[in-house]
């Protein structure tokens, strides 16, 4: 009989403990990797968007054939093997830092390598949830992780702040290794027998990857979602690439600020996730996702509005809330409802064809944010991608998208 509740899914409990812990420890690296680039190693708004486009890079160039390896191989070793790797990783940072090497091109290699480590672990991670938990969990099991992460995101950045702070950005990063160990293990304690995937003979990978985008961008309610969400990371990239700058440089706040501006966004995150099932049950996936939409972009809104001085931090703080909160509330909803119409076989490519190709956007945004805010200004490029957001929220209310729900798996919302 399908568990229902998440205590009494296998492993589920363990599962969150991992991404719970892993999610806390990112914040570490997130914060340290832009105090580096802009504090340490004097980089430019462009290099800020160029390091963090590297991460992204392996999604753009392997994320399909990444959903179509993971779609044929048993999903949890490959998410513990990311983890170890990723651990290793992080330890290089400082060690690259003790014997001079740090720069910005070893940096955005240090980069590219844990993308593409990412990249496997996240696509296997995704594609295991709906294992764990039965489809009309779904939802559910990914609000109470966005719950934690939210928590993580409270006060991890501020955390972070602080140690960068005492100890220097290169050693903070050792955090978010020891999370990625603690995260290997808890996976490898977790009782669950993965079905057996079907022999691929001679089968090309490469059109196994194509069967899988042609599935989401075939099907009537996942399509549109899929296109909009790839203009919502462009947005969301130019943006991230500007907002430490801005912060750092335009208000002149030390990365302790930095810290507790992005704790903002994750007290934000708490209140949406808590809501998240409610707000979906209540107005149905489709509706629920364009309402947050919007909300994201009021709260860049209120972010280009920031001044310098104390006084001026309650437009920053407001805005990291609001987009908190948005993405809290949006998050689980999404991610519930296009698990909820794939068939198991195609989980792997389903998620991997989406979050390369939003990633893919990043790779492209975020140093073109960069280069357009270094020629008009970090405000004025808040302020685009505002209206970027918005714009985004409307086009979804004209497609089919609005009425998806959950519930709703029949064959018109199938692929055609």
């Amino acid at each position: 009989m399908a568990a229902q509740t998440l205590r009494g899914a296998p492993g589920y409990t363990r599962f969150w403990w991992a991404s719970s812990v892993s999610d806390f420890g990112d914040y570490f690296t997130s914060l340290a990797i832009q105090v580096l680039v802009v504090s340490v190693l004097a980089g430019t708004a462009a290099q800020v968007g160029l390091v963090s486009a590297s991460r992204w890079l392996p999604y753009m160039l392997f994320g399909l054939v990444a959903g179509a390896m993971i779609d044929r191989a048993p999903r949890r070793p490959v998410m513990i093997a990311a983890d170890l790797v990723r651990a290793g990783l992080l330890i290089a940072v400082p060690a690259m830092a003790l014997s001079h090497r740090l720069s910005i091109w070893a940096l955005t290699g240090f980069m590219l390598m844990f993308g593409l480590a990412s990249l496997l672990g996240d696509a296997a991670t995704q594609a295991f949830v709906p294992r764990l938990v039965p489809r009309a969990l779904l939802t559910r099991a990914h609000a109470r992780i966005d719950q934690s992460a939210a928590v993580a995101q409270t006060s991890g950045p501020a955390l972070a702040g602080a140690m960068v702070s005492l100890v220097g950005a290169p050693w903070a990063v050792v955090v978010d290794a020891a999370t990625y160990l603690f995260s290997a293990g808890m996976l490898t304690g977790i009782d669950l027998a993965e079905p057996k995937p079907e022999p691929s003979g001679s089968r090309s990978i490469w059109r196994e990857a194509a069967a899988g985008a042609a599935y989401v961008y075939r099907h009537r309610t996942l399509a549109p979602m899929a296109i909009s969400t790839h203009a919502w990371f462009v947005c969301n990239a130019a943006a991230g690439a500007v907002f430490a700058p801005f912060v750092l440089r335009t208000l002149r706040a030390p990365p302790v600020a930095l810290g507790l501006a992005v704790s903002a966004a994750g007290i934000g995150g708490l209140v949406g996730s808590l809501y998240a099932t409610r707000l979906g049950e209540r107005l149905g996936a489709g509706r629920a996702i364009i309402g947050c939409r919007a909300l994201t972009a009021a709260g860049f809104g209120l972010l280009a509005l920031g001044m310098s001085g104390w006084i001026g931090w309650f437009d920053v703080i407001a805005g990291q809330f609001v987009i908190g909160l948005s993405m809290g509330a949006e998050n689980a909803n999404e991610m519930g409802y296009r698990q909820s119409v794939t068939p198991d076989e195609l989980q792997g490519r389903m998620n991997a064809t989406m979050r390369s190709i939003n990633r893919a956007m990043i790779v492209f945004a975020a140093p073109l944010g960069g280069f357009v805010a270094d020629r008009i200004g970090y405000r004025t490029t808040l302020g685009l991608a505002a209206a970027g957001f918005a714009l985004v929220a409307l086009g979804m209310t004209l497609t089919p998208f609005r009425d998806a729900r959950i519930e709703q798996d029949d064959p018109s919302f199938r692929a055609k």
